[in-house]
């Protein structure tokens, strides 16, 4: 146990999205291909990105769009089903 703030582990926010908080084990090559995509997104937006950002941009990226959550007759894919951080945007 440390002595570190409880965190929320999810939390909603004013533009109707949800925040998550979570902790994931990565490969460095992992974490390089988020540096290499935070590079990306800071280039297109003109400032600096962080990390989560890469990866919010990514996972969002990476689904159909949706304007609000439907229920679904098939279950929910696992986490690791997620797709891979590749170098190619």
């Amino acid at each position: 146990m440390t002595n570190a703030a409880q965190v929320p582990a999810m939390h909603a926010l004013p533009d109707g999205e949800a925040e998550l908080s979570l902790v994931v084990r990565l490969p460095w090559e992992d974490v390089a291909r988020l540096g290499q995509e935070a590079g990306r997104l800071a280039s297109q937006m003109q400032r600096p990105v962080t990390l989560d950002e890469a990866v919010s941009h990514r996972l969002r990226s990476a689904r159909p769009s949706a304007s609000h959550a439907k229920p679904s007759a098939e279950q929910p894919a696992a986490v690791s089903a997620l797709p891979r951080i590749s170098g190619t945007a």
